[in-house]
């Protein structure tokens, strides 16, 4: 269901943008969006070990792709989510099955909620980008870059909590060195860019941004510690970039995206002359828009 995603050169993308992008379509699924490579695995493993329930914290995407994998196999799922998440990302969890419980804070405290739950009951924790399998599910989109001879020279990904730059940035550091691997992330959420460039981890105390899928402002020590080795660079990028980045994927690609997956063309909206001429490969990470705000971000020109 989530392996072999599209994968293909936007040619109407290069007159706007001054360089080749291509694509990487992460949003064809059932969740529409990359976070079931990694809630397959872990979910297989449960059944496989007779586990008969599992939690997690989420700001949307991981939760849909719990929910679906955990269904398909008989499991209890618990979503633990922020109530000013996406509604559109809360009512596809309900839908899918799973258990929703809301908390009146920011995702941080969905997690401490979330492994509140699981020692009470006694259940698998999923902790998106701590736990291995989460990093192993978003390799496998790596492994699919790196089929055949790459003829991109930089790879372009959106940065929270860190399982997506991560799993994909060791494959095509280990594949092809000599491919860049950029993180890009809000500038309203910088914590993990600014832990990467100090070295060190770095916390906020708070985020403002509508990328909501990668607003963290605790990074995990253990993610820092794997970006330290892949990533060639980790830049932040304007509210208004993001906007003009989902336009142009709507424009020229006929997508709809959450901001979260336009992080890429923001970097390339605010940074032509870096990019000019180079062949950037985007990875379109998830499509879960709540549709009035997308519509407004859309119109607004």
């Amino acid at each position: 269901m989530f392996l072999d995603s599209p994968q293909y050169l936007c040619e109407a993308l290069e007159p706007a943008l001054g360089c080749a992008v291509s694509i990487k379509l992460e949003t064809a699924n059932p969740v529409r969006s990359f976070k079931g490579r990694g809630t397959e695995l872990v979910a297989s493993q449960l059944a496989e070990a007779g586990a008969r329930a599992v939690v997690c914290a989420s700001a949307g995407n991981l939760g849909q792709a719990l929910a679906w994998s955990g269904r398909r196999r008989g499991l209890d799922v618990t979503v633990v989510a922020s109530r000013f998440a996406t509604q559109a990302k809360l009512d596809r969890i309900r839908a899918l099955g799973a258990k929703l419980e809301l908390v009146d804070g920011d995702h941080e405290l969905a997690r401490e909620r979330a492994a509140a739950i699981a020692q009470y009951d006694g259940i698998r924790l999923l902790e998106d980008s701590l736990d291995l399998e989460t990093c192993e599910g978003a390799a496998t989109i790596g492994l699919e870059l790196m089929e055949g001879t790459p003829a991109f020279d930089t790879v372009l990904i959106a940065l929270g909590g860190g399982a997506m730059a991560t799993g994909v940035g060791h494959v095509v550091k280990e594949l092809a060195p000599e491919v860049d691997v950029i993180c890009v992330q809000p500038a309203g959420a910088p914590a993990l860019t600014r832990s990467w460039q100090q070295r060190r981890v770095v916390t906020t105390d708070s985020v403002n941004t509508i990328a909501d899928g990668v607003a963290g402002r605790f990074p995990i020590p253990e993610v820092l510690d794997d970006l330290l080795l892949i990533a060639d660079d980790a830049v932040l990028v304007q509210e208004e970039s993001i906007i003009t980045g989902m336009r142009l994927l709507y424009d020229h690609a006929g997508l709809i995206v959450e901001p979260s997956a336009a992080l890429g063309l923001a970097a390339l909206v605010e940074d032509s002359t870096r990019f000019a001429g180079r062949h950037i490969l985007t990875i379109i990470c998830g499509s879960n828009v709540d549709l009035p705000a997308y519509q407004r971000w859309i119109a607004d020109r």
